[in-house]
Parts: C-alpha cells; sequence; structure tokens
C-alpha cells in the first residue's frame, strides 16, 4: 500500500465512519473502493501536474513545451531521446553564459570538440604590447587596432575526424620515410578515379588500379567491338 492508492484511501475513509457498522460490511466496502478509486486517480493527477511545474521533474510532452516557452524552435527533442537526456539539455541552454567571450568558445567547444581562436583587435592579450611578454618575433600573433572597436575574427575548426582509411597521417609512425608499412597517400586523383567506371560500369578501386585499369581496358575493348 502506498500514499494516495486506492487502498490507502479505502482504509481512510473508512476509518472516518460511526462504530455502528460491523466488522463484515461488504456491500458498504464495494461503494467506498469506487470512491477510493477516483480519489485516488485524482491524487495521482495532482501529483503528475506538481511534478511538471519543474524542470527537473518535467516529462513527457511538458519537457517539450518548457523548451519551446523557453527557446521556441531552436531547440527540440531529438528522435528518440530520453526525458533525461532532454532535460539535460534544456538546463545546460537555460544556464549558459551568453554573449560573452567565454560563452562563445564553451559553445564552440561543445559542438565541435575543438577550443575557437579569438582574437579582438582592441585586446592586448590578443595582440600583444611594447615591450609586453605577448609582443616579439617568432610569436605568432595578430595586430591590433583601434579602428575595429567591439570586434573579433572568430576562427572556429571543424571536429576532429577519424581519418581516411589505409591513408596514414601525418606525424604517425607508420607512414614516415623509410618506415615499412603499407600506408598509403591521399590524392584527389585517386579519390577522383575511384568509384564505377562511366563506360563500362566496372568498380574502380585505389588500392587495385592496374588491375582495374586492365579490366576496363578489356570491357572498353569489348564495347566497342
Amino acid at each position: 500500500m502506498a500514499t494516495g492508492d486506492q487502498t490507502d484511501i479505502f482504509r481512510r475513509i473508512k476509518a472516518l465512519l460511526p462504530q455502528w457498522f460491523s466488522d463484515n460490511t461488504p456491500v458498504l466496502d464495494a461503494l467506498l473502493r469506487g470512491f477510493a478509486y477516483a480519489t485516488a486517480f485524482v491524487y495521482v493527477l495532482i501529483a503528475y501536474a506538481a511534478r511538471q511545474t519543474r524542470i527537473k521533474t518535467a516529462t513527457d510532452g511538458w519537457l517539450d513545451m518548457i523548451a519551446a516557452d523557453f527557446f521556441g524552435a531552436s531547440l527540440l527533442r531529438k528522435p528518440g531521446q530520453s526525458d533525461a537526456s532532454f532535460r539535460g539539455r534544456i538546463l545546460a541552454d537555460l544556464f549558459r553564459e551568453q554573449a560573452t567571450r567565454n560563452g562563445l568558445v564553451k559553445v564552440l567547444t561543445a559542438l565541435t570538440g575543438r577550443a575557437p581562436r579569438i582574437l579582438e583587435p582592441q585586446r592586448p592579450l590578443d595582440t600583444g604590447s611594447y615591450g609586453g611578454p605577448l609582443l616579439g618575433y617568432s610569436l605568432a600573433g595578430g595586430y591590433g587596432s583601434m579602428l575595429l572597436p567591439y570586434q573579433a575574427f572568430v576562427t572556429a575548426f571543424r571536429p576532429a575526424g577519424t581519418g581516411i582509411p589505409y591513408v596514414a597521417s601525418y606525424g604517425t609512425p607508420n607512414g614516415g620515410y623509410g618506415q615499412a608499412s603499407q600506408a598509403e597517400l591521399a590524392s584527389i586523383r585517386i579519390t577522383h578515379n575511384s568509384g564505377h567506371c562511366e563506360r563500362c560500369g566496372h568498380l574502380r578501386d585505389h588500392r587495385q588500379r592496374q588491375t582495374r585499369r586492365n579490366d576496363c581496358l578489356d570491357a572498353h575493348q569489348q564495347l566497342a567491338t
């Protein structure tokens, strides 16, 4: 028995009745249980409605209504997203730092996984100053300017990818000179030659270029004859 369920409310109602009823009252109990069922439904509905008044306890479509109230169509539930996950997104966007440099860094970092590069021409910490530690030869940076007030140049980076299969990246030992490996080089010519031949339909594969090329030549000769 839980607080507010049918059994709990039935016992509460029966405890308020006068003592002239006998111990065995099946007809009276059936009537009281009907009242208790309706009251228990109302109790559950009130408890459910109370939970929807707070973001941390809201569920179902009420979370979508809360998101629409605060963010309009800019924050929608993803297909199959749970209430807990969607609630976390709402709270994160609701208390996210806005209209500041630090807020911009946090948003772009959350989106791409990489911190952006920001240059404010009127900010000495970005441009350096004469006699300061941030300005000198062989130091990468940008010049400051008093002609660009309240402006910033933001360089946002793409998310880090997983690379191209079977192709080594720079800085990896298996793709270095003098290293025995099967690493291949990525080339625009190779990627353009991949796919199916437009004339004969043979599949092109940059890992088997010569074999596929011979197949295409044989097919082209047969088509010509």
